[in-house]
C-alpha cells in the first residue's frame, strides 16, 4: 500500500536528524517595494492576520504589496500637481517666497499622503 507521503509527491531531505520538505516558490519575481508598500506589509500582518495568511500561503502576498506601492506612488503623483494648482502654489510664488512654497507643498504633500492612506492602505 502506497504512504501519504508518496501519493502526495512531497520529496525532502536529510538535515540533521530532521526530514525537511524540499519546497520550492512558485513566483520568485523580485518586487520593488518602497516606502508605501512596507506599510500596506505592516498593516496587513497586524490588523488582517487571516488576510495576510491567506496571501502568503497562496503566494499571492508579495504581487499585492508591490501592487499597492505602485498605485500609491501614481496616486500621489496626480494628487500632488493637482493640489497645488487647485490653491494656487506655482512655480511664480517659488521664485518670490521659497519659504512660503515649501510650506504650502509639505502642507499639500501631507495632506496628499493622508488621503492615500485612508483610500488604498488602510483598506
Amino acid at each position: 500500500m502506497e504512504s501519504l507521503i508518496e501519493r502526495m509527491g512531497i520529496t525532502y531531505h536529510w538535515e540533521g536528524d530532521f526530514l525537511i520538505p524540499d519546497l520550492v516558490l512558485s513566483d520568485t519575481t523580485d518586487y520593488h517595494v518602497g516606502k508605501y508598500g512596507h506599510m500596506r506589509h505592516r498593516y496587513l500582518k497586524e490588523h488582517r492576520r487571516v488576510l495576510f495568511n491567506i496571501m502568503l500561503t497562496n503566494e499571492t502576498l508579495a504581487k499585492h504589496i508591490a501592487d499597492i506601492d505602485a498605485a500609491c506612488r501614481d496616486r500621489l503623483d496626480t494628487l500632488i500637481p493637482a493640489m497645488a494648482e487647485q490653491e494656487g502654489v506655482t512655480e511664480e510664488l517659488k521664485a518670490t517666497d521659497q519659504m512660503e512654497w515649501v510650506r504650502r507643498m509639505n502642507n499639500i504633500k501631507n495632506r496628499a499622503e493622508e488621503i492615500i492612506l485612508q483610500e488604498i492602505i488602510y483598506t
